[in-house]
């Protein structure tokens, strides 16, 4: 078995071992993984902070040791908060680093991946306990971030990878597809009962859930449609009035903590 890591600024991940493949999620750096299959010049691996499967080039895998793996598995991750900020290889080579990025063994302004030490002075977060009080300041960041299908960063996010990353900057896990977050919290039963930072799932005519967001408030909503944008929200769904329609149909609530 072998493990690796992204030490790069963002890798796609793909549903094919193959460049024309759909990018089914992508690898922020730190974030470590298992190499679970290999098919000529491609690995599939399953990430260790979600559990998502998918194939990424094996010419960008970074290999790390199981120990390595195991103690990362193990240890409170550090995450960052900048929208971007530079870290240092070596004290030479930059590297640009996006929100919620995890630094591994992170300590004192430095970190490592296997025996590459970096040092970097941006905003970083390292979580002794959940911060859910933190979640609405957190969704913040990535307003009017373009949507990508598969994206997880501020230059292209889909509606789940948004929720995975804004929860993970609070220090809360969530699943990477939309469907899979819904089956996580608990579920409330009407707006009215809703509190800041609830995730609202909607669904499509086949009664599949296809989206979600962030309740601000018992009557907006924060999420990834087009771009990161906020909307009304009543029990029928979200509501565009620039569209002047209903654009999503509410299915669920749930509240993760």
């Amino acid at each position: 078995m072998e493990f690796g890591i992204c030490n790069l600024s963002v890798i796609p991940v793909r549903a094919e071992p193959s460049d024309k493949s759909e990018m089914v999620t992508q690898l922020l750096f730190g974030e470590h993984f298992e190499i679970i299959e290999k098919q000529k010049n491609w690995n599939r691996i399953r990430i260790a902070y979600d559990g998502y499967d998918g194939w990424m080039d094996a010419k960008q895998c970074e290999l790390i040791s199981m120990e390595d793996f195991q103690s990362l598995n193990k240890n409170n991750f550090a995450v960052t908060k900048d929208i971007v900020q530079v870290a240092i290889l070596n004290e030479t080579i930059p590297l640009a680093i996006l929100i919620g990025s995890s630094l591994p063994f992170y300590n004192d302004r430095k970190f490592k991946i296997a025996e590459q030490y970096y040092s970097f002075e941006g905003d970083v977060k390292q979580f002794d306990a959940v911060e859910q009080n933190s979640i609405i300041e957190n969704s913040y960041h990535y307003l009017n971030a373009p949507y990508l299908w598969g994206g997880r960063g501020p230059f292209g996010i889909d509606c789940s990878g948004y929720t995975q990353l804004v929860f993970k900057l609070s220090g809360i896990k969530l699943k990477r597809d939309a469907h899979q977050q819904s089956e996580q919290g608990q579920t409330v039963n009407i707006l009215e009962e809703t509190e800041p930072g609830d995730l609202v799932f909607f669904d499509n005519e086949e009664g599949k859930i296809v989206h979600v967001g962030i309740l601000l408030k018992k009557d907006k909503v924060i999420h990834a449609s087009g771009c990161v944008k906020i909307n009304d929200i009543d029990h029928h769904g979200i509501f565009n009035k620039e569209m002047n329609k209903y654009t999503h149909s509410l299915r669920l609530i749930k509240r993760i903590i």
